[in-house]
């Protein structure tokens, strides 16, 4: 019993998920050159216009799996109840092992609200590249590249506080998460302690 385990990622939101992750990365080398005149960044694609492809191509696979997420996070991460504030007021328990945390969903309240913010920071982040990149016909035209290049950047910078952030609570801070995004599953025991509502919605 203590072995049994319920799966809780599918093969296509395992991919999506190293997808979003891998354009993630590439973006972040490619724009911190780009921000930083790194010539030591530039150097590893071989040249700055290179260096542009790449992060104009890695923005599109980012979206499109941005995109993708919507059809697994989106919905549950709109419903909040009772249980999701009870969650948020005790902090998910990462300040006092002795709080008790309300029974969740399959993604707790903290995860809800750290993937709605990736979702609306991601939109920008990639309407105000892809506006820097086509550089539609429209009036006054270096205002908006002006204004695009602000958010690019606000949102940029958000990234680099929360992603990090993600890493460390779905690794160190978070024992046994890493396995969902490799294997999708899970010990039943684990996830009773930490989606207790979910798990009995399995039937668990």
């Amino acid at each position: 019993m203590g072995n049994q385990m319920i799966k809780k990622a599918n093969a296509f939101e395992i991919l999506n998920h190293w997808l979003l992750a891998g354009s993630f990365f590439i973006l972040t080398i490619t724009g911190f050159g780009f921000l930083f005149h790194l010539q030591q960044v530039v150097a590893i694609f071989g040249s700055a216009n290179t260096m542009k492809v790449w992060h104009n191509y890695a923005g599109i696979v980012f979206s499109i799996s941005l995109f993708f997420t919507i059809f697994n996070y989106l919905p549950v991460s709109l419903k909040f109840g009772v249980d999701d504030m009870g969650w948020i007021t005790k902090a998910g328990g990462y300040f006092s092992k002795k709080a008790a945390i309300p029974p969740q969903d399959i993604i707790n309240a903290g995860q809800k609200l750290y993937y709605l913010f990736i979702l609306f920071a991601g939109i920008a982040i990639a309407a105000s590249g892809f506006f820097i990149w086509l550089r539609p016909q429209v009036a006054d035209i270096r205002k908006w590249v002006l204004l695009s290049h602000l958010v690019h950047n606000i949102a940029f910078d958000l990234f680099m506080i929360a992603v990090p952030l993600h890493i460390y609570l779905g690794t160190l801070a978070n024992p046994g998460t890493l396995r969902i995004m490799i294997t999708g599953t899970v010990p039943v025991e684990w996830a009773k302690k930490r989606h207790a509502k979910w798990v009995q919605k399995m039937g668990y």
